[in-house]
């Protein structure tokens, strides 16, 4: 393994000098506003501090699986979506295979891979193509490859982009076609802007696909490092299971449980949740609308998107940046987080 720092941890809020407390206008967080200890009502009297079910919380599990329409022993919990990511990317990924990986991407989608050693074709998105995979191109890329793995997000860190149902369904295909497995980032799943709700999760659709997702992200819990992964493979499943008992054994059994009583109330939080972004993106599309130097392509769910300055114009990155952050406490993340133009 080829260890290396993440721009995005390196440059992190919490890690700057002074910490959340030097930001007055944190625009950098993907995820909602962190939840405050006192304001949850979780109760743990009588809780055994002890090594907890390896493949995780037995009833959250449940929840989790009568959402998804699919089995308990199709999840298992992670130390965040990080871990999931990380633990399926070093069971099905070895030195010199390929992955065909969307970008710009979450960095650990990206970083990950190239720490196994293996080949990493990127699949380009573009701003003028509104962020959308050419699933063609895609396809032609798996192939040309011999692929292992498919990587792509919806909806999709940093723009905000949503998969449609058509192309999940193709993705899927060209998964099964080729043997290999198509990995579907869903922490925003639950995030969306429409009236009809996320897609079907996209693991329910073969056992070739497999969808990560946590709690940080959309219900401001990422203190508590609890993440899943589902899938519909016995034999993946298993080899997850024996990679995160090699790493860590058990989740902590204080996170599960805060998980497990919190998500009981999902419809109750998710509510609150949705009104306040949904309000929120509104008011920067109607400051968007208002003037002529950045621009976007809306975010369509996640609670963050991913503008740009206009390519016509020219200014000063460095004066820029230092601007925003001296002059008006307001930190945002930089292209080059996700690899694309500072």
């Amino acid at each position: 393994m080829d260890y290396r720092r993440m721009p995005i941890e390196v440059e992190s809020p919490e890690q700057l000098p002074g910490g959340y407390a030097a930001i007055k206008c944190n625009l950098a967080e993907s995820s909602v506003t962190d939840r405050v200890w006192d304001d949850l009502k979780i109760d743990l009297k009588g809780l055994a501090i002890a090594y907890t079910h390896h493949i995780g919380h037995p009833q959250f599990r449940d929840l989790l699986a009568k959402e998804y329409n699919i089995e308990e022993k199709d999840i298992i919990l992670t130390a965040g979506a990080a871990a999931g990511l990380f633990l399926l990317a070093t069971t099905l990924l070895k030195d010199g295979d390929s992955i065909v990986v969307v970008r710009p991407n979450y960095s650990s989608n990206l970083e990950t891979p190239r720490a196994v050693r293996c080949k990493v074709h990127y699949h380009e998105l573009k701003y003028e193509n509104g962020w959308q995979i050419d699933v063609a191109a895609l396809g032609a890329q798996v192939e040309s490859s011999g692929a292992k793995v498919i990587s792509v997000t919806t909806p999709h860190n940093p723009t905000g982009i949503c998969l449609s149902e058509d192309t999940l369904k193709a993705l899927v295909a060209i998964a099964e076609k080729n043997k290999c497995y198509l990995i579907v980032d869903e922490t925003y799943r639950d995030m969306v802007y429409n009236d009809v709700g996320p897609l079907a999760l996209a693991a329910t659709l073969s056992p070739r696909v497999v969808s990560v997702s946590s709690l940080s992200k959309t219900y401001g819990l990422p203190g508590i490092r609890l993440g899943w992964v589902a899938c519909r493979d016995p034999a993946l499943m298993e080899s997850l299971l024996a990679a995160k008992e090699q790493m860590y054994i058990c989740n902590p059994v204080l996170d599960e449980e805060v998980a497990y009583q919190f998500y009981r109330n999902k419809k109750d939080h998710l509510r609150d949740v949705m009104h306040e972004l949904k309000e929120r993106r509104d008011m920067v599309q109607k400051w968007m609308d208002s003037q002529d130097v950045f621009e976007w392509n809306a975010p369509q769910g996640g609670c963050v998107g991913f503008p740009r300055i206009k390519p016509s114009l020219s200014v000063d990155l460095d004066v820029f940046y230092h601007t925003l952050n001296s002059e008006y406490g307001t930190y945002v993340g930089p292209g080059h987080w996700f690899e694309q133009d500072r």
